[in-house]
């Protein structure tokens, strides 16, 4: 009863089982080492099932880095929505989203990584290049808001402090991904972005 079930799923369901098999491995090991028998194996399915949902493996990670795309865009957008006060509350609602998707999905990073170290340019560099693009407007105009706001100092470079907080987001998760943990990933994070906030603050009046 389970298999008839699961062989009457609708393609864009087996698709986003597929994602998600794919997301899971991806934290367990490189990308670039997952088969589309691994793949199959997850979800209970031949591999020639796999292919009558994706016509190749690279397009399965494209499919990957597309919902990667909308899923994180969706929840940094909606943690800079959720504060209100002022903009440096956006952003550090956004550092700490970013942080906890990392969290939840620990084999985004290694993908995006992985796609970042090719010379030439790449179908999946190209998405992951787009994510980016899409990230760095945000930050930037968060960044712009609190300068409105008045709550940066005169001479912070704006584009520098987009590099700088992006940056302090990749260097979190590499040191974790480098050490295989995870743990206590929030709490530095707290303290990152504490630091990089007093680099963006007006020095106090003497």
């Amino acid at each position: 009863m389970v298999a008839n079930t699961r062989i009457k799923l609708k393609s864009e369901d087996r698709q986003a089982e597929l994602i998600q098999a794919a997301l899971r491995l991806a934290a367990q090991r490189s990308p670039a080492e997952i088969t589309t028998g691994d793949l199959a194996l997850v979800i209970g399915i031949t591999q020639g099932g796999v292919f009558k949902h994706f016509e190749s493996k690279e397009a399965i990670w494209l499919a990957v880095l597309d919902w990667v795309r909308q899923s994180l865009m969706e929840q940094l957008e909606q943690a800079a929505q959720a504060r209100q006060d002022n903009a440096l509350q956006a952003l550090r609602a956004v550092f700490l989203a970013h942080i906890g998707f990392v969290e939840q999905f620990p084999g985004v990073p290694r993908l995006v990584f992985q796609e970042l170290q090719h010379a030439k340019p790449t179908p999946l560099k190209g998405r992951v290049q787009q994510l980016m693009a899409d990230y760095r407007t945000l930050v930037t105009q968060l960044l712009d808001h609190a300068r409105e706001e008045r709550l940066l100092a005169k001479d912070v470079d704006l584009p520098s402090a987009a590099v700088l907080f992006m940056g302090a987001v990749q260097g979190l998760v590499m040191q974790s991904l480098v050490t295989g943990n995870l743990h206590g990933l929030a709490r530095q994070g707290k303290a990152v972005f504490k630091l990089y906030e007093a680099g963006l603050l007006p020095n106090p009046k003497t």
